[in-house]
């Protein structure tokens, strides 16, 4: 910091005068309002209450109603011109999720009338509670998997059918539950612990899981594994060579060939998207034509068979809160529940984006939970906002939530007046079904991408791919939280930190190695730290920084230049520090006042300026050496250098 009103002499480079300025210490706070203040940035960052601000108590009701129920705001703006898009959405998304709920329901070993049943009330509540525009509400395969792994490890499903679709009701009901919860308590940002390249490389494995599962039904088996690990798929599937049956094998190729085509057809020419969006349905019609005309499932070939007719029956009364199995299905629901919330809110951010409005991720919280919660009550399982739906109702041209509602209709009336139309569809195309929808998930360009800029990300990414594939989708799960938390780790107790140099005919000071012309100010090391300071770090900087200090004065030996006499620390970075750090602090200026080095500050932020002085850190070191700006210090080392001996050097008032 200097001197107050301190004028220092003409610089040696620019021959200019150049005054310092005090670095300030902020005002001290009641320890109330500080701890509100800091409340308020961690829960509150979007400042949801701004809008009820300063308004009478009738219209804080209805803001309110609105925050909870963003209908009740865009429902009275409705136009016509809005229903006629929505419609042509909803219709279009209807096609698409009849046929996913049935097969992802398939996949989670329940019976293929539930994807129905969460096709109907979960889309019809989220529309009132949803926020994005965009996202299109059903289930999904990641979680249709991890049910049928995690409770099928407790239960079997063939064998206790009944007890199964109770924990998979009291399972969604856990995962609502948590989902609102984190929500109403502010806490989505647990959700962001899931890192992109964890998420990359978790879905791309749960995607190469869900498509060898799928073997079974291309192959017409009768008995698999229930493990879903690749080994024992591929021993599964080669042990079984002589119960293949080609012509599910036939119909299942001919089937996923088909859903290919219009898939590339759909993407080389964007405005024919509704061909893919209708593949599945037109599958799904012309596999039961097939079956029936050929009488094909007397010849090996499995059908759906008959599928309950009418709407969603009523289930709170099947879930399950009694040991022993209360807790599997706590489990599955809090790891389907956060799988389910990253990929819907990721989902409606990035449609959301494309379309250039916002959606609140707490919201979003609250509306997926509610939908899950509600669901559970009425024959649904776990729902949430897949992409293939929502990137088909993005691309139909959707204006608002309503396209839910619409394709909500279409599948009561298809449960009320056409599940009979499905009795028989081939299993094989519903696998089929499945398959074109996982290999779009595979996001081996993203796994490029992060290789090309981040080797660190490209492994974390494969950490999670290899976990899931080879070992257990929740293996895999708890390895990508374990290597995204680690990486996090990683970043806080292993802060960077820079040698700066002085670049040329300027006062500005930068990294040396991104800025290899920058020059070394003689005599004087400037390092500069690149992170808050706490107690997981700050070991490591104190060692750091000391073998900074002792990499220079083996340096300037070597050269037989000037002895080393000042170390300053830039502090730009440090947003905060704790107590370990600034006894950290402490220890690194004994070490410097032994081996006769002055230990000098720059620019330290009002929270650690704060800490710094309530220590009394300030008082030990001086303020006089405490700068503004790194060219200050520079300037003011510079200065000492040339009118003091080293060893007589005293604070900038005593001079």
């Amino acid at each position: 910091m200097g001197n107050a009103d301190f004028v220092y002499p003409p610089s040696t480079s620019d021959r200019r005068e150049q005054c310092t300025h005090r670095v300030a210490i902020p005002p001290a706070q009641p320890f109330f309002t500080s701890f509100k203040n800091s409340l308020k940035e961690t829960f509150f960052p979007d400042d949801p209450l701004r809008q009820f601000k300063n308004k009478t108590p009738s219209k804080k009701l209805i803001l309110g109603l609105q925050y909870l129920f963003p209908i009740l705001e865009w429902a009275p703006r409705y136009s016509f011109q809005f229903l006629k898009s929505d419609l042509i959405s909803g219709i279009t998304i209807a096609s698409l999720a009849i046929p996913q709920g049935i097969s992802y329901a398939k996949l989670a070993n329940l019976p293929p009338i539930l994807g129905l049943y969460s096709s109907f009330i979960p889309p019809l509540v989220y529309a009132m509670m949803g926020s994005s525009r965009d996202l299109a509400v059903g289930t999904v395969a990641v979680a249709s998997l991890l049910t049928a792994s995690m409770l099928g490890k407790e239960v079997n499903a063939a064998e206790h059918p009944t007890l199964y679709l109770h924990l998979a009701f009291t399972a969604t009901f856990f995962a609502g539950l948590l989902q609102a919860s984190l929500g109403l308590l502010r806490l989505g940002f647990i959700v962001d612990f899931l890192s992109h390249a964890t998420i990359v490389g978790f879905m791309s494995g749960a995607a190469t899981v869900v498509i060898l599962q799928q073997l079974k039904g291309i192959l017409g088996l009768d008995h698999f594994t229930k493990s879903t690990d690749i080994i024992s798929v591929f021993h599964s599937v080669f042990s079984q060579t002589h119960e293949w049956r080609w012509e599910s094998g036939v119909l299942g190729v001919g089937f996923l060939f088909f859903l290919l085509v219009t898939r590339y057809f759909s993407k080389r020419r964007p405005k024919l998207f509704w061909i893919s969006a209708m593949a599945p349905l037109t599958s799904v019609i012309l596999g039961s034509l097939l079956v029936y005309l050929t009488h094909a499932e007397k010849h090996g070939v499995q059908i759906i068979g008959n599928l309950k007719k009418g709407l969603n029956p009523l289930s709170f009364g099947d879930l399950v809160f009694t040991t022993p199995y209360m807790a599997t299905a706590l489990k599955t629901g809090m790891v389907t529940g956060i799988i389910a919330l990253a990929e819907g809110i990721a989902v409606g951010r990035s449609f959301a984006m494309f379309k250039d409005y916002n959606i609140d991720g707490n919201k979003e919280m609250i509306a997926i939970g509610s939908m899950n919660i509600v669901g559970s009550c009425f024959s649904c399982y776990i729902t949430t906002g897949p992409f293939s739906r929502s990137a088909v109702n993005f691309n139909a041209g959707c204006k608002t939530a309503m396209s839910n509602v619409i394709m909500a209709v279409a599948v009561m009336v298809t449960l009320l007046f056409l599940t009979p139309l499905f009795h028989y569809t081939p299993l094989v195309v519903l696998s089929a079904i499945i398959i074109s929808a996982m290999l779009g998930l595979i996001d081996y360009d993203s796994a490029i991408h992060l290789w090309n800029v981040d080797k660190f990300d490209f492994f974390v990414c494969m950490g999670a791919y290899i976990g899931v594939i080879f070992a257990s989708v929740e293996v895999g799960l708890v390895i990508a939280v374990a290597i995204s938390v680690l990486r996090l780790l990683l970043f806080v107790a292993r802060p960077r930190t820079f040698l700066l140099g002085n670049l040329p005919n300027s006062t500005v000071y930068r990294n040396v190695e991104q800025y290899p012309d920058a020059n070394n100010v003689h005599g004087v090391l400037i390092l500069k730290i690149d992170a808050p300071i706490y107690f997981a770090n700050s070991s490591y900087l104190r060692e750091r920084i000391m073998r900074w200090i002792d990499e220079e004065e083996d340096k300037l030996k070597s050269t037989g230049e000037t002895s080393l006499q000042y170390a300053i620390l830039d502090m730009t970075a440090v947003g905060n520090i704790d107590t370990s750090g600034i006894s950290m602090l402490e220890e690194v200026k004994k070490t410097t006042d032994r081996r006769e080095i002055k230990l000098v500050l720059a620019n330290p932020g009002a929270e650690v300026m704060k800490k710094l002085n309530k220590a009394k850190f300030l008082e030990n070191i001086g303020q006089e050496w405490v700068y503004l700006t790194v060219g200050e210090a520079v300037d003011a080392c510079n200065y000492k250098l040339h009118t003091c001996k080293p060893a007589e050097s005293q604070p900038w008032n005593n001079v």
